[in-house]
């Protein structure tokens, strides 16, 4: 057994890393990827752009690393004992690699909702998979008391020094390849891929600086840096699901706080929208979410830090998107990318009044209006503009309008009407209506919908449902119910159903065009 592993219980030095890491197994079957220059994206941001091609791995994704360095490291009685883990993306993919080349029994421990798609690569892989629980949390429970059971080893995704040892050796490649480069941006989860690079690059070359990308729906390691030790997340965002982690792992902050992170930056998830695009579009590769994650970090870091003429490297993560979920980023990378503006106005109900919105809108080419009668003398629509220069762009068509004498709402940066009023307007009931509104995130698995009925809608009346599919584990749910019962009672149930929610009643996106109570 490797003597990093078998010394968890103690805090392994810099130099055990390095030796570690200098010795790491992983080339017996991972690849050094390349080390690719975007061409015009560099051109576009005044530096010159690198990323790491951990799309180019046997499983798509950098987990291979951290998964084979610590499974190869066990005895030969753990060996023989198999082991498992709680996954259901890139880091199961990665142990059921790593165990099958190594002849070793794998048991993956996946949530019930996990696609298809995710199920069949690990079985493809030589993984065996188990279906159990709602969410990550409730997998890895159950793989943990597996491991208890019989005897299996577990091998966590992120929290232990074989893992990080695994995943640093992407940084040695890194200086191998290019010993010149300024700053590295790297996505984080869990923080196996950070705390790998960052002890590795500062011990051998300080002067690299080591910059930290989340997304904002999943930031644990800023939240654990602003409190100073780790902290639980009451809930996180779903989209970048290969760095929706809630904590930090403990072993990962402290490599973070004593080898001095440089930075971190924190984007939406329009920006990883839009850095899908750009890698698309430069170097035709296509990268899940979590895998466009620090590239999106590095394009807001140099903008808001005025960075040029640099060399910088960003590492694509993994490429193992749901094909379905691709809709979706193709419809708000433009946001992202602030080339689109979403704006309701008021316009007169009269014959023409179209027309002469239009023509006050001047050149701007529209990308989507909607529009439902509202009474005798308004109407209020929803209409999204094509932008060729930003907020800034933005900002001059809403002046514009509002001195036209028009009544402008900007709806760009709105979720809720990004992802569900865009399709509902028209909508209005013809009573009055008191209601409270929720946004929920329910499992993409049989069942879901009736147990939401089941628990709130046997009690409460739903005055407003809207789903849509986005292609990802979870889909995306508003829902309003009337309050002339609503009590106590119906808080508790909101919690007993499990699905992550948040009140969105006093969104102006839901009073502009859904209700009659403005």
């Amino acid at each position: 057994m490797s003597p990093l592993l078998q010394s968890f219980s103690n805090t392994p030095s810099g130099s055990e890393y390095l030796r570690e890491i200098l010795r790491s197994p992983v080339y017996e079957i991972a690849k050094v990827t390349p080390l690719q220059k975007m061409n015009k994206t560099s051109l576009k941001f005044n530096n010159i752009i690198l990323v790491k091609r951990e799309d180019h791995q046997p499983v798509h994704s950098f987990k291979l690393r951290g998964a084979y360095s610590m499974i190869s490291s066990l005895n030969q009685e753990q060996k023989s004992c198999g082991v498992i883990t709680a996954s259901a993306g890139n880091h199961a993919q990665g142990v059921a690699y790593s165990s099958s080349k190594l002849g070793i029994k794998s048991l993956i421990v996946m949530p019930k909702s996990t696609v298809d798609i995710k199920i069949d690569e690990v079985y493809s892989f030589g993984g065996e998979v188990f279906l159990y629980g709602n969410n990550f949390d409730e997998s890895k429970y159950k793989a943990i008391e597996l491991a208890k059971q019989h005897s299996y080893t577990f091998i966590p995704p992120f929290d232990h020094p074989s893992v990080i040892a695994g995943q640093a050796t992407l940084a040695m490649e890194l200086l191998q390849q290019d010993a010149l480069i300024d700053r590295v941006f790297v996505p984080v989860g869990g923080g196996g891929l950070i705390a790998g690079v960052i002890v590795l690059l500062k011990q051998l070359m300080p002067q690299i600086k080591v910059i930290a990308v989340e997304s904002e729906e999943s930031a644990c390691l800023k939240a654990a840096l602003d409190i100073g030790q780790p902290v639980n997340l009451t809930d996180v965002g779903l989209f970048a699901d290969g760095v929706a982690v809630k904590c930090i792992g403990k072993e990962t902050f402290r490599i973070c706080k004593q080898y001095l992170l440089d930075d971190i930056v924190t984007v939406d998830n329009d920006a990883i929208c839009s850095s899908m695009k750009d890698l698309f579009e430069d170097i035709r590769a296509i990268a899940e979410p979590s895998g466009a994650l620090a590239l999106a970090g590095m394009k807001k870091y140099i903008q808001q830090n005025k960075i040029k003429n640099e060399r910088l490297v960003h590492i694509l993560s993994g490429a193992n998107v749901n094909f379905h979920g691709l809709r979706y980023v193709s419809e708000r990378c433009e946001l992202g990318e602030q080339k689109e503006a979403l704006l309701a106005a008021v316009i007169p109900e009269r014959h023409g009044s179209f027309l002469k919105f239009c023509q006050n809108l001047g050149v701007y080419p529209i990308t989507e209006f909607s529009y439902r009668y509202l009474n005798t003398n308004q109407a209020h629509i929803f209409v999204g503009v094509r932008l060729t220069h930003g907020i800034q762009e933005r900002n001059k068509i809403i002046n514009q309008m509002i001195s036209k004498g028009y009544e402008i709402i900007d709806f760009s940066d709105n979720e809720i009407a990004k992802l569900h009023i865009r399709y509902m307007i028209g909508g209005r009931p013809l009573k009055r209506l008191e209601e409270r509104l929720f946004s929920f995130e329910f499992p993409e698995s049989p069942g879901a919908l009736l147990k939401f009925l089941q628990t709130l809608g046997a009690n409460w009346n739903i005055s407003l449902f809207h789903y849509r599919s986005h292609g990802t584990d979870y889909g995306r749910v508003l829902a309003a119910f009337e309050t002339s019962n609503i009590n106590f009672c119906f808080e508790k149930h909101l919690i007993d159903l499990g699905y992550n929610f948040h009140e969105e009643t006093n969104n102006p996106a839901f009073h502009f065009f859904l209700t009659n109570y403005n």
